[in-house]
């Protein structure tokens, strides 16, 4: 058995859990912030057999793509404390996965 903890956009996983359920994989869904952008993310726990992964890895390659935004980081001026925003391109999306083995799982 294998624990594949998927780390993907906000706006990527409703997508991808529908298609996850849809093809009758079991999953849990975490809120999770974090990344360079400290934007929304969620943390999904899938539960699998090994001769899945590449299945459910297909499932989320297709759901989660990686896309281009432009932010504003703050940056300080000289001299004092005069704050300027400064645009930057910064790509966002597409998912980071970790596949764990599973010493044990019991479901009550």
């Amino acid at each position: 058995m294998k624990l594949i903890v998927a780390i993907v956009q906000d706006q990527d996983a409703p997508s991808l859990i529908e298609d996850l359920t849809g093809h009758q994989y079991r999953v849990t869904k975490l809120t999770s912030t974090g990344g360079f952008l400290k934007a929304g993310n969620t943390t999904l726990l899938i539960g699998i057999e090994e001769e899945e992964i590449k299945p459910v890895v297909d499932l989320i390659e297709r759901n989660c793509k990686t896309r281009e935004i432009t932010t504003s980081l703050m940056t300080v001026t000289m001299p004092g404390d005069t704050y300027i925003p400064y645009p930057l391109e910064v790509k966002v999306g597409g998912a980071t996965l970790f596949i764990l083995d599973v010493e044990r799982h019991i479901r009550l």
